[in-house]
């Protein structure tokens, strides 16, 4: 999955004219009602995980058939040769450098919030004495993360009129928020956690593709590609330790704790990107927009 996502970014940067926020952004929501789509399944129908896994299997082949119809864009600067230097330069570039580290920060709080939503949902619905607390966690769970589709199409959107770094610092804010708080409301009233659930589903995505879109703009044409499979690649690393950390700290802490250990990511992320909004680089993202 993580080599199709950089891959799929790549050909989306291909067509943009003045949108590139906005094309990564619809291909981010796609991506997004993909992983809510399981726990539509779980909260509809009763299905073995085996053929969950075979429907998954399923999509993925018939994703390869349609790739095959798809054209480049205009834009498209091919790399002379495969140079594994390029990928120093995410680190070695300060512009670039404080791009990945607000992406880092987005990941550490993505992967973990959509892989344990559901059981924190699940333990809290049948603490409270829910016949149905299985479904209803899977409902909520596949509304907040299916939110997050509207929440990229709207960050693309506001990021190519306003801003990338105005809208990722916004976004990490407004997550990091629901991320402390949302444990503590492990026994509030539904019509209280419920919302706040659906505004972390949103906000918690609304930024992933600008970091993504900022690196397309801060790189040279032809390690675009290089550059973004080195983003996705320490990203997705980054995301598989704080989904194991993330159950260690519950048993300690409780989900309060658990959670609030995940809000860390967003305030690295938002100091990053606010760093980088006076870096010389900031002119080339967003048409000078920051």
């Amino acid at each position: 999955m993580a080599g199709v996502y950089p891959v799929g970014m790549r050909m989306a940067a291909t067509w943009a004219n003045k949108d590139l926020g906005l094309l990564i952004g619809l291909l981010v929501g796609a991506l997004t009602l993909g992983s809510a789509s399981p726990h539509l399944l779980a909260a509809t129908v009763e299905v073995n995980w085996k053929n969950i896994y075979l429907v998954a299997s399923g999509s993925a082949l018939l994703a390869a058939v349609l790739i095959c119809f798809v054209r480049l864009g205009p834009n498209i600067r091919r790399a002379t040769a495969v140079d594994f230097s390029k990928i120093a330069q995410s680190w070695r570039r300060p512009s670039i450098r404080k791009a990945n580290l607000g992406y880092l920060g987005h990941m550490w709080e993505l992967y973990a919030m959509w892989a344990w939503l559901t059981v924190f949902l699940h333990q809290s619905f049948a603490e409270r004495g829910f016949a149905n607390s299985n479904t209803m966690a899977a409902w909520l769970t596949f509304v907040a993360i299916a939110s997050g589709a509207v929440g990229s199409w709207l960050g693309g959107l506001l990021a190519d009129r306003i801003g990338r770094t105005f809208v990722t610092i916004a976004a990490m804010a407004v997550s990091g928020t629901c991320a402390a708080t949302v444990g503590w409301l492990y026994h509030a009233p539904l019509v209280i956690l419920a919302p706040l659930v659906v505004l972390w589903g949103i906000s918690v995505i609304a930024d992933s593709a600008q970091f993504s879109a900022t690196i397309a703009e801060l790189a040279e044409p032809s390690s675009v590609g290089t550059l973004l499979t080195a983003q996705t690649c320490a990203g997705f690393l980054l995301t598989m330790a704080s989904i194991q950390i993330v159950p260690i700290v519950q048993e300690i802490l409780g989900w309060s704790g658990a959670f609030m250990m995940l809000a860390v990511g967003p305030i690295i992320g938002c100091v990053a990107m606010w760093r980088l909004r006076s870096d010389p680089d900031a002119k080339r993202i967003a048409g000078g927009k920051r």
